[in-house]
């Protein structure tokens, strides 16, 4: 019964942990490594006019949750005006006013964005144009060019990709180059290919994308196609017919209404600013958290004061060093001097690094351990034992440091991180052994310790468990389940089944 109580709690402490994580990593995207960076785009609009000193109201479309990016946020920079944010229906935009302006304006609109899918759910009701008519001489030129395009296509994506390629072709007849005639402004060339698809009632639409280059810096929305197949939007090259929209491209806004609409002030202008960065993947989980209204972020180790975040990053890593203890006294079988020594040890070595702390401590122990054995001839009482063995041990880390900064070896100095009591306690733990069980066993349990606590400065200094623990400090909940489960085991350890190694023979 005791054993269905352990095993059901460890499976709720590991689904627990499980499912707290997988919720991190798939919907706040929480990296799995550590040092992952992801690319933030910096966008700035500057709008600029010049006032006719009298109330001024200043209109610009906004992007309206562009499809496969994320907006982490956006501000406005616009001094005295007020601000305002309006939709209607798809579009969305914001509105400036002033009362009394004075010579050149300028106002900046702000945002930030990251590469991610993200499902539109924005429904339209898609109207399907009525036939179109012509002037005469148009007429005949565009029914030639359906008659063509029909007999090599299959759908409306096919449709509009060879009508492309006929409207494009270099080498162009002359009912091609009167569709041509004045539409040399790339606004004006989309909203007579829109037009002509219109004669085949394909719906179709001027979307105004923005690419973003890193380094631009009086970039301008270029015009874009969208047709709709029956099912969705896609977007075609209007120069080339090329299905798609460009590589780091977002649509600001769809239709040919204007950008910007300033009443009341003269030479209005935009111009677009782009900047890539590059973020730290938690600072954009924690972003993402804060737009999608996540409370698990709110109790992230990241909201702490820096100075505690960077003592946790150390304390997080004790459990792991209990749970490295557990394996090997338990199911190794290696013996130590105390439970909890070699991982406190351990900690003193993330300092003096490996080796270095490995030949100062045993020099501090062997040390130590020769005035403990005469002061077993004071036959003094415990407690002042104790203390003479701490004062002596203190005195020893002190004429070390000394010792090793007059030859210069700097590492040495880092013994004055050793734990002292520990060491004090491990000096009196190793004379008792010695005495009743003799040498052998003590230097055995000492080298334990020993190898237990350079295992333990390995587990603990490991940069990818540093990063997880804190990332997902629920993961203390999956090693609480093992190290319960492991509390349950009463089975034999390697070491005793090496002792027994010739009776285990014997029975075989």
């Amino acid at each position: 019964m005791k054993n269905l109580h352990v095993n059901i709690l460890a499976l709720i402490l590991i689904v627990t942990s499980s499912t707290l994580c997988f919720y991190k990593v798939t919907e706040l995207k929480l990296p799995l490594l550590p040092a992952e960076q992801t690319e933030v785009w910096s966008v700035e609009a500057r709008v600029s006019f010049k006032s006719n000193n009298g109330p001024v109201k200043v209109e610009m479309l906004l992007p309206n949750k562009p499809k496969s990016y994320m907006v982490l946020d956006e501000n406005f920079i616009s001094g005295r005006y007020g601000v305002t944010l309006q939709e209607k229906q798809t579009d969305r935009f914001v509105q400036w006013t002033l009362r009394k302006p004075q010579g050149n304006q300028a106002l900046y609109y702000r945002l930030q964005l990251i590469a991610e899918e993200n499902p539109q759910n924005i429904v339209e009701k898609v109207i399907y144009p009525q036939k179109q008519s012509y002037p005469e001489i148009m007429q005949t030129a565009v029914d030639a060019l359906f008659d063509e395009v029909r007999s090599k296509s299959a759908d409306t994506a096919s449709f509009t990709h060879e009508l492309l390629l006929q409207l494009n072709a270099k080498e162009a007849g002359d009912n091609i180059r009167l569709l041509r005639l004045g539409a040399e402004k790339s606004s004006i060339w989309v909203q007579r290919i829109i037009n002509i698809l219109a004669g085949a009632r394909i719906p179709a639409r001027q979307a105004n994308i923005l690419l973003l280059k890193d380094g631009v810096n009086h970039g301008k929305l270029l015009p874009w196609l969208q047709i709709y197949n029956g099912k969705q939007w896609l977007g075609v090259d209007p120069n080339t017919g090329k299905a798609g929209f460009p590589a780091d491209s977002i649509i600001w806004h769809i239709g040919e209404q204007p950008l910007l609409t300033v009443n009341k002030g003269k030479t209005p202008k935009i111009e677009f600013s782009v900047h890539k960065q590059l973020q730290q993947a938690e600072y954009i989980a924690q972003q993402r958290a804060s737009i999608e209204n996540s409370n698990v972020m709110a109790w992230s180790l990241f909201n702490l004061p820096i100075q505690t975040q960077n003592v946790y990053r150390i304390l997080l890593m004790m459990p792991f060093g209990a749970l490295l203890i557990v394996l090997i006294r338990n199911l190794i079988g290696i013996k130590s001097f105390g439970t909890f020594m070699p991982i406190l040890i351990s900690l003193a070595f993330r300092e003096t690094e490996l080796l270095w702390g490995v030949l100062l401590f045993s020099v501090i122990v062997s040390l130590g351990l020769l005035f403990r054995f005469y002061l077993e001839y004071l036959h003094l009482l415990l407690v002042p034992r104790l203390a003479s063995v701490l004062i002596i041990v203190v005195i020893l880390m002190l004429l070390v440091s000394l010792l090793t900064h007059k030859l210069g070896i700097d590492q040495g100095l880092s013994i004055a991180l050793f734990p002292m009591v520990i060491i004090s306690m491990t000096v009196e733990r190793m004379s008792l052994v010695w005495e009743e069980l003799g040498a052998a066993e003590a230097i055995q349990q000492g080298f334990g310790s020993l190898f237990i606590a350079s295992l333990g400065y390995l587990l603990m200094t490991n940069p990818l468990l540093e990063h997880l623990i804190f990332i997902f400090p629920e993961l203390l909940l999956f090693l609480l389940a093992i190290t319960l489960l492991l509390g349950r085991y009463t089975g034999y350890r390697l070491t005793e089944l090496w002792r027994f190694r010739a009776l285990l023979k014997g029975q075989s």
